[in-house]
């Protein structure tokens, strides 16, 4: 059997009601999932021995500025075992701008979680650090969103003097 027969199959049986959306683009396997469930399903896909995927690559996000749920947030893992990549999509609406941390699945994440939120604005509920890490905390945008000018907004962020 195949890794990706093997994940689909263990997901299916361990979260029934989960209603995962299977793909495969550009030789990655791609699942998407609600994020309610995002921290069981990484949980088992770290701790599984079959599986074993002990390394988050990456955590970012997508904004699409137009459509309801806005954000999706991309979690990219890695299995050694396997030598295989898998890709995990969790939609993110505005108004409900928040998703559970993974941090305690994979400590990598803490940093990858900081960055989604300094740039994008999403919060990772149960976060052991959300603050920012390269905007000043008290700047009130959020750079990698849609609506934010590519040149900036002027005075927004003082700079430092010569």
């Amino acid at each position: 059997m195949e890794l990706k027969e093997i994940i689909t199959k263990k997901l299916n049986e361990h979260f029934p009601d989960a209603g995962f959306e299977f793909s495969e683009y550009v030789g990655e396997f791609n699942i998407k999932l609600d994020k309610k469930f995002i921290h069981p399903v990484c949980k088992l896909l770290k701790e599984d021995s079959e599986l074993e995927f002990l390394l988050c690559e990456d955590i970012t996000a997508v904004d699409w500025a137009k459509r309801k749920n806005r954000f999706t947030v991309v979690y990219h893992l890695f299995t050694l075992k396997h030598n295989f990549r898998l890709v995990l999509k969790c939609d993110v609406d505005e108004s409900d701008c928040n998703i559970d941390t993974v941090s305690s699945v994979w400590k990598t994440s803490n940093w990858q979680e900081r960055e989604c939120y300094d740039m994008y604005g999403i919060k990772f509920n149960n976060h052991p650090d959300m603050r920012r890490i390269y905007m000043p905390e008290d700047f009130e945008y959020y750079p990698l969103r849609k609506e934010f000018p590519l040149m900036g907004i002027p005075g927004s962020l003082s700079l430092p003097k010569k």
